[in-house]
């Protein structure tokens, strides 16, 4: 069942006073659903029904009637809650009534009223607006449309003052359901109308006889009007009955004589007409004046917003409202663009001017640079809004690609000025940009320590050691991200039509920037390539100067700095093209369009790797010449490590340049075969440099920082202090080191650049061993010729001193001296390998020996004939320096040892076998301590 409604109930009205036609809002509740449901208004007793304008069930809009009581209550009925009740009254004015001779101040307003038949308001007086009824007969309305009507009467109104009257409209307006008995009642009443009209003036001058008579006979008695009616009177009188009846009169012959009754009439209406002239003059012209005041402050009043719309403009456009100014102008370009009035053309021309002036200064701000892109987006719907020629949102684009290259430009000039002038390094500041620059971002993000070569200077000291080269390529990476985003965010709201509208409410502004982004597309795509080539011919001229030609250095290049960026620093260049890239591949910029900027960035890498591996080589020179010859138990010096640790700190500088980011080629395999011969070269440059370490004189060493860490510290005690190492000595050491290169670092090195990306590591490491080897082949042979050529050379001396026969000679008592001289300088040979390097006793010690077997082989073979104590004393002293340094024979002397023995007779007697072995046993004893040495050593090299 359905919920009864409540009756209306009014709780406020506003104003609660007035005068008639006053206009009020009344509130309340269950005021109705509808304006069809509102039936009954009535204020103080007076229906308000026909002014009423219903809101919602909660707001009423009316104007007061003419009621009689002074003060009442406001009373709503509706069809779905009844007669209502109210809680709250209005008090009604009386008007005060002003003499036609009184002066006043009280303004007529235009007061709406409610024309039923076009259901709005208009703006006149409601008293002049009763509608007449021509016909006689109550109005009864249908329901038809008035859309309808206009329809089927194309043209014409049913507004019976209008023109283009139409019956038919009018009946099927105001009578369409009106019975047939009523319609004839009102053909009647026309017919009567018709009637009166057509009984002429003379009829009517006839019938008003007696009243002209009365007026006759109180003007003349009377020499004075006091009366305001009667003035009025008289004056309407002349104009209207004086000049009929005396017309009519003469016209039908009934009084042709003068001084007849109406010529004295008329005379007497003259003579009242100017004496009511007299005392009304002032009155009316007062009036008139009045009049004239009012009707200029009426037109003031309406058209007030027209007359001050040139100071608004003025103040709004100083106040940066240029929204309020829009407005304003749209509406009274709406009213007033095609008035004919002089005065309204006048102050339009005098907005159109302001309007002129305020699109000038639009443009000029939009041209203005910096500027935000939300101010371009601004004041490019602005000047849409008014709308101003050309095509500003391209003229900003234009602006902005202006601008963006003449920063970069100046970014150079700005650094190459002041390198001239001989400043260290500059800060520039950039249309005092307050954000962090891009370098001090990679700074904050990406330290420059790569592997301990390069550390992260401190922030107070960046700018000054920082190169000129580094900091322009960091500002001109501000220029670029800070400003080519907002650009191409122009631009593609260029293109989308966002420049107007967000929503795409303004479809006519929309559809053109479409269309004219499509025409421009390729003018746009030169502006993006110019400043992407401008940014990476800068760039070359900066850091690849060599890759410009003539023409482009003049206007790219003029660095006078010619020093070469070192890795580290080149490395950070990279680094930023990089954020540079990254950030307009962010924007979407189409991947053509950047790989100009991909082209850079692979040719930086490439350099950067050339670079730090020349350096490196560099490096590798000044560590080799930093050797100072101190050595471990191993004989092994800090050289080795200090050579792997610059190879792999380059390897670790190199991580980023030769890191493949998405889009990136590998440079290493675009040339892996150079890459690969740089890192043999600078292998070899150590290799040559060792070479030249073992070819110093004594004079070329420096002795400051010498000193030795020795296995046995009780051997050779007086050489840890102010030790200079000799060239047997050095040779030794290089020897060692080249041994530890071939079975430690050159393998360590393989792994890590196998672990960096690099290939060919096989040939790396093949070629590089092959060449250390060759140098331990070749010192190797230095040091046994200056260690091996002294020794043998003096056994033939000593084995013929004191014209030793070995054909007559006495019986043997023993091994001769030579022989014992001969093992104490290998026994000092083997004392100096072994204090550098315990690994080296064994090769160094036997190819002594395979010198000096071949040399007792030699000698023997030349021997013609032996004796038998000759014989005796030959083996004897054979055995003896085999058993002496059996440790250390290859299988060449054990030839030689076998060929020298062959050569000697064989001892047939017990007696000489038993004196051999004697004299063998007494020489071994004899030389215990010195032959110790010759013995396998258990002692472990310590690392350290």
């Amino acid at each position: 069942m359905s919920r009864v409604r409540q009756p209306p109930l009014v709780t406020g009205i506003s104003p609660n006073e007035g005068t008639s036609w006053t206009k009020v809002t009344i509130r309340g509740e269950n005021l109705g659903t509808g304006p069809a449901d509102l039936v009954g208004l009535s204020i103080c007793g007076h229906n308000c029904l026909l002014t009423a304008e219903w809101m919602s069930a909660s707001k009423i809009v009316c104007r007061v009637g003419p009621a009689k009581d002074d003060k009442g209550e406001i009373i709503v009925s509706t069809k779905s809650g009844g007669h209502g009740t109210s809680t709250v009254s209005f008090k009604l004015l009386k008007a005060e009534k002003i003499g036609i001779l009184d002066q006043s101040a009280v303004w007529v307003d235009e007061m709406n009223y409610y024309d039923m038949r076009t259901d709005r308001y208009k703006g006149i007086s409601p008293l002049s607006l009763r509608p007449s009824n021509p016909l006689g007969i109550d109005f009864d309305k249908g329901k038809v449309p008035l859309k309808d009507l206009e329809a089927l009467f194309p043209g014409v109104s049913g507004e019976f003052t209008s023109e283009n009257f139409s019956a038919t409209w009018y009946l099927i307006e105001n009578h369409s359901v009106t019975s047939f008995d009523q319609l004839r009642m009102a053909a009647s009443n026309l017919k009567k109308q018709a009637t009166k009209k057509n009984e002429g003036s003379l009829a009517y001058v006839k019938g008003g006889l007696s009243t002209f008579f009365e007026a006759q006979d109180a003007l003349a008695g009377r020499t004075e009007l006091g009366s305001h009616d009667a003035g009025r009177q008289l004056e309407t009188f002349q104009i209207s009955y004086t000049s009929a009846i005396h017309q009519r009169l003469e016209s039908d012959g009934t009084e042709r004589v003068e001084g007849s009754m109406t010529q004295r009439l008329e005379n007497v209406l003259n003579r009242a007409s100017d004496t009511a002239d007299t005392l009304f003059q002032e009155v009316l012209g007062r009036k008139d004046k009045a009049d004239s005041t009012r009707n200029a402050l009426n037109v003031l009043q309406r058209f007030k917003f027209l007359f001050n719309l040139p100071l608004n403009i003025e103040r709004n456009i100083h106040k940066g409202d240029y929204d309020v100014v829009i407005n304003d102008y749209e509406k009274a370009k709406s009213l007033f663009s095609n008035t004919e009035v002089s005065v309204f053309k006048k102050v339009y021309a005098e907005v159109e001017t302001r309007i002129g002036a305020l699109k000038i200064l639009l443009l000029d701000k939009l041209l203005e640079t910096p500027s935000t892109l939300h101010d371009q987006k601004r004041y490019i719907r602005y000047l849409s809004d008014l709308h101003a020629s050309g095509d500003p949102a391209w003229q900003c684009i234009s602006a902005q690609h202006k601008w963006i290259l003449g920063l970069m430009q100046n970014c150079k000039e700005e650094f190459i000025n002041y390198q001239r002038v001989g400043l260290g390094a500059i800060a520039l500041d950039l249309e005092g940009d307050p954000r962090p620059t891009a370098f001090s971002r990679i700074r904050d993000t990406a330290p420059l320590n790569k592997g301990g070569i390069l550390h992260t200077p401190r922030h107070g000291t960046w700018h000054y050691e920082t190169p000129q080269q580094v900091q322009f390529v960091e500002k001109l990476s501000d220029v670029v991200i800070g400003q080519l985003p907002n650009f191409w965010k122009l631009w593609i709201s260029y293109v989308n039509g966002s420049l107007f509208s967000e929503t795409g409410e303004k479809s006519g502004q929309v559809e053109k920037s479409k269309k004219n982004a499509r025409q421009r597309q390729n003018d746009f795509k030169k502006m993006i390539e110019e400043v992407t080539h401008r940014l990476v011919k800068l760039v070359r001229g900066a850091l690849l100067p060599s890759t410009l030609t003539e023409l482009e250095l003049r206007l790219y290049g003029g660095w006078e700095n010619k020093t070469e960026l070192t890795g580290p620093w080149l490395t950070q260049v990279i680094h930023i093209v990089r954020i540079i890239f990254e950030a307009l591949v962010a924007l979407e910029i189409p991947n053509d369009l950047l790989q100009v900027i991909q082209d850079l960035l692979l040719e930086l890498r490439h350099h950067c790797l050339l670079v730090t591996l020349h350096h490196t080589a560099e490096d590798v020179k000044r560590v080799a010449e930093k050797e100072d010859w101190v050595v471990d138990n191993e004989g092994i010096t800090s050289l080795p490590a200090q050579f792997e640790q610059c190879m792999v700190q380059m390897l670790q500088s190199l991580k980023e340049p030769m890191e493949t980011k998405p889009g990136e080629v590998n440079i290493l395999q675009l040339d892996q075969d150079q890459a690969s011969e740089l890192c043999v070269d600078i292998i070899k440059v150590f290799i040559n440099c060792l070479e030249q370490l073992s070819t110093k004189t004594d004079r070329d060493i420096d002795t400051s920082r010498m000193s030795v860490d020795l296995a046995s510290p009780n051997l050779f005690s007086g050489i840890q202090e102010d030790f200079c190492p000799t060239l047997e000595q050095r040779l030794l050491i290089i020897l060692s080191n080249c041994q530890y290169l071939e079975k430690h670092t050159f393998l360590n090195l393989a792994e890590h650049f196998e672990r960096h990306g690099f290939t060919g590591t096989e040939k790396i490491t093949r070629v590089t061993v092959h060449a250390v080897k060759e140098l331990d082949e070749s010192l190797f042979d230095a040091y046994i010729e200056r260690k091996s050529d002294p020794i043998v050379g003096s056994l033939e001396p000593g084995i013929y001193a004191g014209h030793f026969d070995w054909r007559d000679c006495g019986t043997p008592t023993g091994v001769r001296n030579y022989l014992k001289e001969a093992l104490v300088n290998i026994i000092t040979v083997h004392a100096e390998v072994f204090t550098v390097s315990k690994d080296l006793v064994p090769r160094v010690l036997s190819r002594i020996i395979e010198g000096v077997a071949e040399e007792m082989s030699r000698l023997m073979q030349c021997v013609s004939s032996f004796s038998k104590n000759g014989a005796i004393q030959a083996r004897l002293e054979i055995d003896s320096l085999r058993d002496a340094v059996a440790s250390y024979l290859s299988s060449e002397s054990h030839a030689s040892f076998k060929q020298a023995l062959e050569v000697l007779p064989q001892l047939h007697n017990g007696a000489d076998k038993k004196l051999l072995e004697e004299l063998l046993n007494k020489f071994k004893s004899s030389m215990q301590l010195q032959l110790t040495c010759f013995q396998p050593s258990n002692v472990q090299p310590v690392k350290r």
